[in-house]
């Protein structure tokens, strides 16, 4: 079990803190903090804060290494995608010839990058650009505008 003396302050922190910081991860680790700045067991923090005991652990240590400022801190894990890096050519090649089809992005992409990407990941990336596939409008036949009039005229007697 680890011993954990809290100042006057500390603790004061820690109640406002475990009602009113904005991220609910930052008030469970406040919360049980708490529990153990009141004397509590580590079995009962647990119970009562519905955490495991490596949880409680880990925030314990993380307290110890830190104090509060080391509680507020989130770290959760960002991952960049593979194409951060050519973001700014890539939008400007894409404005300048808008893809078709996913799988002209993809040729594009794999072209000036050197990269190969999945249809998903292509389709998300443009549209984190700003853009999306267009798609070519279908041109119709050659009309004959007799022809139309004549057809209009049949059609409208037959009912």
């Amino acid at each position: 079990m680890i011993q954990i003396d809290f100042s006057e302050s500390d603790q004061t922190a820690l109640n406002e803190g475990r009602y009113r910081h904005a991220h609910p991860r930052v008030r469970q680790r406040m919360e049980v903090l708490w529990l153990k700045s009141q004397g509590m067991a580590h079995g009962d923090i647990e119970r009562l804060a519905q955490v495991s005991s490596t949880t409680v652990t880990r925030y314990l240590k993380r307290y110890q290494q830190g104090g509060i400022a080391a509680l507020e801190q989130l770290d959760f894990r960002r991952p960049t995608r593979r194409l951060e890096p050519f973001r700014e050519p890539l939008k400007k090649h894409f404005e300048k010839h808008p893809p078709t089809r996913i799988s002209q992005a993809i040729a594009d992409i794999q072209r000036l990058t050197g990269l190969e990407l999945k249809r998903e990941a292509v389709r998300l990336f443009l549209h984190d650009l700003g853009l999306s596939v267009r798609k070519v409008g279908m041109i119709p036949a050659k009309a004959d505008p007799a022809a139309q009039e004549t057809f209009k005229k049949r059609a409208g007697a037959a009912s």
